[in-house]
């Protein structure tokens, strides 16, 4: 099973979140994209521990089974199927979050979140685990 990472997945395995932990253990491959590493990188600098946590995703990037996807066409065409359907629906979610489902809906990945807003999206599967 290959998991896309959400940044607050990434931040709750980071707090020893039990579930979120267990399903990166058993997860064969773990997959981010620019936009998560983008949002991780920005909270880093608004925190005051950027060289500990900067250091702490190298140690996380050492893992053989991390794996990162690119921002592509297909990923856009995605985007604007996900954008649509949620306007239609009147269930907006944050802007960067719809490309981090885009990118899995491209590549066949399950999101693992701590966000429910992820659930509004039908064309993803995503594994929730509340904060």
């Amino acid at each position: 099973m290959a998991l896309m990472l959400d940044t607050s997945a990434y931040s709750a395995f980071m707090k020893g979140h039990a579930d979120v932990k267990l399903a990166l253990q058993k997860a064969e491959e773990i997959v981010l994209n620019p936009v998560i590493l983008g949002e991780l990188k920005a909270g880093f600098r608004a925190g005051n521990r950027l060289r500990k946590n900067e250091n702490e995703l190298q140690i996380f990037f050492s893992s053989p089974r991390l794996r990162f996807v690119d921002i592509t066409q297909e990923t856009a065409e995605r985007y604007a199927v996900i954008v649509h359907f949620l306007r239609k629906a009147g269930t907006p979610i944050p802007t960067n979050d719809i490309w981090i489902a885009a990118s899995a809906m491209e590549h066949g990945l399950r999101v693992l979140t701590t966000d429910l807003h992820y659930q509004k999206v039908p064309q993803i599967v995503v594994e929730h685990y509340p904060a």
